[in-house]
């Protein structure tokens, strides 16, 4: 005959391959140390700082403004930014709170 038979080849090996496993492991334990943990940090930090902002405190918001907090309600803030001009905030655009003295100072 001038065409050979073709055989199926055999079952493979059938079972649990660690190694094959263990690089996804490695990139989630790798993904966790370096992106899902600082972020919890940084929101924790932030919560923390929206939740302790008090009347008097020099803070910068999301947009770049300079403003000294006159009034703290639930979900807003009231930033006084010039002599007699008062903006009301919403709590997550705050992104910094500064030392005191620092608007005096620029």
């Amino acid at each position: 005959m001038l065409i050979s038979n073709a055989y199926a080849a055999g079952p493979a090996a059938g079972g649990f391959d660690l190694m094959g496993f263990l690089p996804l492991v490695v990139i989630f334990v790798l993904f966790y140390f370096m992106l899902i943990r600082p972020q919890m940090k940084r929101a924790k930090e932030q919560k923390n700082m929206m939740d302790a902002l008090q009347k008097g405190d020099e803070v910068v918001t999301s947009g770049g403004q300079l403003g000294k907090v006159v009034k703290v309600s639930e979900g807003y803030v009231s930033l006084e930014i010039a002599e007699n001009v008062v903006v009301n905030v919403q709590k997550p655009a705050i992104t910094t709170l500064l030392p005191k003295g620092t608007i005096k100072s620029i």
